[in-house]
């Protein structure tokens, strides 16, 4: 299985770092015998200028990885604070190069990896979580697919869900509307009723009216015709 393109950059990385901190500390030694290495300065300048390429490098790489999915935010983040700390060394090797900071031997022994313990062991797999320990390369990338198809089933979930809350808005909407219409005919209904109303009781008034006329013309009728009636008739 081909090793991690990442990785890999990383651990060349380290070793320019580490060749810096050897040289610098070599050139120092020079100085200190009142030496001059003009060559070593210009190895070093090179190195540095290499090493600086290599970490905007990763950079880049990582940036593609996590932006495409190709890795977990998980190791993501594990990885930008093993860039963060390379990005630490080369600051601290370009002080001492310019005998503005430590001593090139602390900075070489943070670099160096243990050899009396048998070989240069990778210090990404001391942070190696339970969940990618002992995986190669394509089983954590089948693993992070899986995990995004897990998370767009949860996004597809949570927008179904949405959708048929906004039909149901919709709908409850919809009703309000035919509700409000229905109101609006009673209120209408209410108010010609209201107006009939008012229109016949003002007949009622005006018939009750003409009949307490038509009684009272009929009383003096009557009266009339009786006063007539006792002056014509003749009396014995």
């Amino acid at each position: 299985m081909a090793p991690d393109p990442w990785l890999s950059a990383y651990d060349a990385t380290c070793q320019i770092a580490q060749e810096i901190a050897e040289k610098i500390q070599e050139r120092n030694q020079y100085e200190r015998r009142g030496e001059k290495s003009p060559k070593l300065t210009v190895t070093i300048r090179a190195l540095l200028q290499n090493l600086k390429e290599k970490i905007a490098l990763l950079k880049d790489l990582l940036l593609r990885a996590v932006s495409t999915h190709q890795i977990t935010q998980l190791e993501g983040d594990r990885r930008q604070n093993l860039l963060d700390d390379l990005v630490t060394r080369e600051r601290l090797l370009l002080a001492s190069f310019k005998n503005e900071g430590a001593e090139p031997d602390l900075i070489r022994s943070s670099l160096m990896r243990d050899e009396a313990k048998g070989g240069a062991p990778n210090p990404w797999l001391f942070e190696e979580p339970e969940e990618t320990r002992g995986l190669g390369f394509e089983e954590i990338r089948q693993q992070q697919q899986k995990i995004i198809q897990e998370q767009d089933a949860g996004l597809d979930a949570l927008a179904s869900i949405i959708s048929r809350q906004k039909q149901m808005g919709q709908e409850i909407g919809n009703e309000l509307d035919e509700q409000n219409e229905i109101i609006d005919d009673l209120t209408n209904l209410v108010e010609n009723t209201d107006e009939k109303l008012r229109t016949e009781t003002r007949r009622v008034g005006l018939v009750e009216k003409k009949s307490a006329s038509c009684g009272m013309i009929l009383v003096i009728l009557l009266l009339f015709v009786a006063i007539v009636v006792v002056a014509v008739w003749p009396t014995n």
